[in-house]
């Protein structure tokens, strides 16, 4: 169908969007997925009507009215099209959205000027074409062909500009302009700016020619002059460098092991034979520099002082007996060998325990008392095995290991390394724990392998001193190297000498203030302990003394001379955010036991509930328990059972089957979102079952901890002392714990806990429900 025999414009027709911009005298394909537009060239198809395509479907836009050549099914359900675009044309109305449907009109071109004007501005048109064909091989002179055998301007706009691929909004700004003269004007107008990119473009692709060629003309004069120079006896940079790693090598000799010697000297004589500009010179030199930097030869001074020691670690520390008594037996057996000749092989040093209780700065008091340099290696996370050993030098940013890089920063041989969080190291790229375990063993660690360096370093006088939260997580092999020092959680009184000693002037100090200025009354330091923090150690009452603190400089700097804080004023410089350790309930239940639990971060009572009802003897468990506290479940129902079948709890129900036939047992921890496990609950989950069916209250104001077997002995637990810590800062009267524990863990307890609770040892069940239940 062609537009002569179509006279009815404007009409109603169906639209087709499309992304490129489509001109009047074009033949093109159209490839369709859309199924709107699929159903829109089926209608025009149907109807024996034309189709009008745009880049838009909206009122006003401008496209191109055509006709359907051709339709190809595709795979898919996709269609091509054949489309001969006739003239241009605009969307006068919506009549329907799918397919959309519109009232189109065909456009036609106007214009004032006479026809010598159009002429001449097609004249400046070929001009400009034959300029842009010059300069790009993409624009061919055949369109001055065109205009010379064209007598329609519109026609050779369109053709022009099709071929330039104007970007969209520019080309649609000429495609629907009516007047023919100012379309040639914007034509021309576009020419020239296509014109003035592509000389930018040839002088830029010029001048980086250029460049190129200079640095090869100057690389060859380098290559000149550095013969000249040569025959002249004059060095360059690198050259001078280059003598000055020679001398620093011969300097370092007789320190230094001879397989060092050998690679270092082997590497600079290759970069005397390298190109000073090229990637592997620069590689090589920084190998050289890392390689000269290791302090071969030197040692921090050997004198060390038993008294200083224990000076140091008390001035720095509050409490603490039992580790700091062993870190100075540790180094006074190590200072006798010495003193005898003897080779010391006692194991490395490991300090157990929560966060913030002053594991890194006890290594920082042993490193400043034997005035060596501290080096801390945080191993937490830590999976690829060449952080601790280096990468090979074939690697792209390869650099020594951290170990070598700690001796480096040190500037000694002996420095005091803190390898830190040994229990969180992971596997990914090979096994850290195969380097720790050569690094700590002193057999080895005297010839450990950089395979960076590629040379041996001797680590066997660097003191290493490793930290761990949870020792249980620590391969046994790595364990076996090391002595384990528990450093345990503070006891309230214990954090209030911490903070009035240490905390305080710190914080005082840090932000400014002066001692007149600021005072915390003790019974708000103790309201600060009990209520806003939970845990072991002391961060976290450094960072409300510090909350405090910036606080108090504000009033301050408001004009206010001094700030008081106290138990009433408190909640001014802390929000109501209690974190602490809740005092028991009163109130005696049944089936509801106290529970004293262990975690990374300290002690806390768990409460451990258990209901029955009727059922046929099942045991349901809910609180994200493990497997051994599931087990510990199960092995108590088991034992009371037995007890009431051997008469041992008496029941006050009358049955003819056991009691325990008659119901089901569920069994809660409460906080279900927080895992548990560990084995110290079987005690208490005992309690609560022979609560419910001996039908007796517990007593609220005693806890207890300890396993429990078949045949109902007590086994001892761990983590004694942050449980009976949890339990002192609960308010419990009463701790049952077991027998082997009392004999043996009841030393390592702070007097402040053991005089605030009455501590009782059990070995048999019968004992904890007799002193549990009412």
């Amino acid at each position: 169908m062609t537009l002569e025999n179509y006279s009815e414009l404007p009409s109603i027709i169906p639209v087709l969007k499309e992304k490129e911009l489509i001109y009047p005298f074009m033949i093109i394909p159209i490839f369709l997925e859309d199924k709107n537009d699929i159903i829109a060239v089926q209608k025009a198809i149907n109807d024996h009507s034309l189709l009008f395509v745009s880049i838009n479907d909206e009122v006003g836009t401008y496209g191109t009215i055509g006709t359907i050549i051709r339709k190809v099914t595709l795979p898919e359900g996709r269609v091509k099209i054949l489309f001969q675009g006739l003239v241009r044309g605009k969307i006068l109305e919506i009549t329907d959205k799918n397919p959309t449907l519109a009232l189109i009109d065909k456009v036609e071109s106007h214009t004032d000027v006479d026809k010598k004007e159009l002429s001449a501005l097609l004249e400046t048109l070929k001009e400009h074409i034959i300029t842009l064909s010059e300069l790009s091989p993409f624009f061919p002179k055949d369109f001055i062909k065109i205009i010379d055998n064209n007598s329609d301007a519109d026609r050779i706009i369109d053709i022009i500009a099709s071929s330039l691929k104007l970007p969209t909004e520019k080309g649609y700004e000429l495609f629907k302009e009516t007047d023919t003269h100012k379309r040639l004007v914007k034509l021309i107008h576009f020419i020239l700016e296509e014109i003035e990119s592509i000389k930018l473009k040839n002088e830029l692709s010029k001048k980086v020619m250029e460049q190129v060629q200079e640095a090869n003309r100057e690389h060859l004069l380098k290559q000149q002059l550095k013969l000249i120079q040569q025959e002249l006896g004059i060095t360059n940079e690198l050259e001078e460098e280059i003598r000055e790693y020679y001398e620093k090598l011969e300097e370092l000799k007789p320190y230094m092991p001879e397989n060092a010697y050998k690679e270092i000297k082997k590497q600079i004589d290759r970069l005397s034979r390298m190109h000073p500009d090229s990637a592997e010179a620069t590689t090589t030199q920084n190998y050289i520099e890392w390689a000269l930097e290791i302090p071969f030869g030197k040692y921090a001074k050997e004198e060390f002082s038993i008294d200083e020691l224990q000076e140091r670690l008390d001035k720095d520390h509050y409490g603490l007996k039992k580790p700091k008594e062993r870190i100075v037996e540790y180094f006074a057996a190590k200072e006798l060998a010495k003193k005898r000749n003897n080779e010391f092989s006692g194991a490395i040093l490991c300090f157990v325990g929560p966060p913030g209780v002053g594991k890194t700065s006890l290594a920082n008091s042993i490193a400043k008392s034997l005035d060596r340099k501290l080096v801390r290696i945080a191993l937490g996370g830590l999976e690829d095995v060449n952080e601790l050993r280096g990468h090979r030098r074939t690697y792209i940013g390869a650099m020594p290991g951290r170990i070598a890089q700690g001796i480096i920063n040190a500037k000694e041989m002996n420095p005091v390394m803190v390898l830190d969080e040994i229990d969180k190291i992971a596997r990914y790229r090979g096994d850290p724990t195969a380097v720790l375990l050569e690094i700590l063993d002193p057999e080895q660690n005297k010839e450990f392998r950089d395979l960076y360096l590629n040379f041996d370093l001797d680590l066997s006088k660097v003191l290493f001193i490793a930290t761990a939260n949870d020792p249980s997580t620590i391969p046994a092999p790595l364990k076996d190297r090391m002595e384990m020092i528990f450093v345990g959680s503070y006891t309230p009184q214990e954090k209030f000498e911490i903070a009035k000693r240490y905390l305080i002037p710190q914080e005082m100090k840090k932000h400014s203030l002066k001692k007149s200025e600021v005072s915390i009354s003790d019974k708000a330091l103790m309201e600060i302990i009990d209520k806003y923090t939970k845990e072991a150690g002391v961060r976290n009452l450094r960072r409300v003394i510090a909350k405090i603190m910036r606080k108090a400089a504000l009033e301050i700097i408001k004009g206010k001379e001094k700030v008081r804080i106290s138990i009433k004023n408190l909640e001014e410089f802390l929000e109501k955010g209690y974190f602490g350790i809740e005092s028991v309930d009163k109130k005696d239940k049944i089936g509801v036991v106290n529970g004293l639990a262990w975690t990374p971060v300290g002690g806390d009572v768990l409460k451990v509930e258990a209901v029955k009802y009727r059922g046929r003897g099942q045991v349901i468990l809910t609180g994200q328990l493990g497997d051994v506290m599931k087990e510990s479940a199960h092995i108590a129902y088991t034992l009371i059972k037995v007890l009431i079948d051997t008469k041992k709890i008496k029941i006050k129900e009358r049955t003819k089957e056991p009691i325990y036939s008659k119901y089901n047992i569920h069994i809660h921890v409460p906080e279900g979102a927080i895992p548990k496990d560990g084995p110290s609950a079987g005690i208490t989950m005992a309690t609560a079952i022979a609560s419910l069916f001996a039908e007796k209250k517990v007593k609220a104001d005693i806890a207890m901890t300890g396993e429990i077997t078949l045949t109902g002995d007590v086994l001892p637990i761990g983590g004694l002392k942050e449980k009976l810590i949890a339990a002192y800062k609960a308010k419990i009267k009463k701790v049952l714990i077991p027998q082997k524990n009392y004999e043996r863990d009841l030393d390592d307890i702070p007097d402040e806990v053991k005089n605030g609770l009455e501590i009782v040892p059990v070995k048999r069940i019968e004992e904890v429900l007799a002193h549990s239940l009412t």
